[in-house]
């Protein structure tokens, strides 16, 4: 397949739904293969989607997809998953760390376990996902991370929602700036990508409400921004905290109403973090 990200491969975890998933599907219609890596390998009884039935999708629009089961919660898991990706193409241009949970609750009533959860999904992952794949990374004239993370928002208003997951969202975008800096006589760009309204997936559903799918837009605008990301020069594009409607702007896309997740729904709602 041709196009903008052509014999580029990319890791995407977290790849068997949502954004993941169709991030996915539009990295390899642009000719990227894909490392579909996630947790779900076998189908869930609420949950539609896994590593094999997303691998399927992309080999049937043409493209090339490698399924792996990944815990990024597990350094072995993580090691095993960069080690099938060198097995099999040889290289990594992209890392995507799309893989999160969410849990908005206040302090006073989150369970430390749940917490520890969250943090290790979210902010720990970002780091060890970062430094496994590093190695092949540094051989790549193309090399990006791209971590799916909030702008820093110290509004009052939201740091005292739930600072619990806040506080594991923000630790993803504060190591993004910070390993942009590390990295970037390297040429390996890291940047942060978040939505400016909510997207309709499952955490939307089951943590927000059912009712914010009429208000949200598809996966497809974070889809297109992130692959918009991933095809800029690496030393041209690193630190930054993104938003997807922003960052499409600037790219010359004027037109959204595409993206909605229901033409009827009425208003969008603004994501976590996002004011206006």
């Amino acid at each position: 397949m041709t196009g903008p990200l052509r014999d580029r491969v990319v890791l995407i975890t977290g790849a068997s739904r949502g954004i993941g998933r169709q991030i996915a599907l539009t990295a390899a219609s642009q000719g990227a293969s894909i490392v579909v890596a996630a947790k779900s390998d076998t189908p869930h009884a609420r949950l539609p989607g896994t590593i094999h039935s997303v691998a399927e999708e992309i080999r049937a629009i043409g493209g090339t997809a490698l399924a792996v089961r990944l815990d990024v919660r597990d350094d072995a898991s993580i090691a095993d998953a960069i080690k099938a990706t060198e097995e099999a193409f040889g290289r990594l241009d992209a890392l995507v760390n799309n893989a999160g949970a969410i849990r908005l609750e206040p302090a006073a009533k989150i369970e430390m376990k749940r917490f520890d959860l969250i943090h290790q999904i979210n902010t720990r992952a970002v780091l060890a996902c970062t430094k496994a794949a590093l190695p092949l990374l540094e051989h790549s004239d193309c090399a990006h991370i791209l971590n799916l993370a909030p702008p820093l928002n110290l509004s009052p208003d939201w740091m005292g929602r739930y600072a619990p997951y806040t506080t594991t969202k923000y630790g993803m975008t504060l190591l993004s700036l910070g390993l942009a800096e590390e990295f970037r006589n390297r040429a390996i760009a890291v940047n942060t990508l978040w939505p400016r309204t909510t997207i309709a997936t499952a955490a939307v559903e089951f943590e927000v409400g059912r009712e914010y799918l009429k208000r949200s837009r598809s996966p497809q605008i974070m889809a297109d921004a992130a692959c918009h990301v991933l095809a800029t020069p690496p030393r041209n594009l690193t630190g930054q905290c993104l938003i997807d409607e922003n960052f499409l702007t600037g790219c010359g896309i004027t037109e959204f109403d595409s993206y909605r997740n229901d033409p009827d729904g009425g208003d969008l709602a603004l994501d976590l973090y996002v004011d206006e």
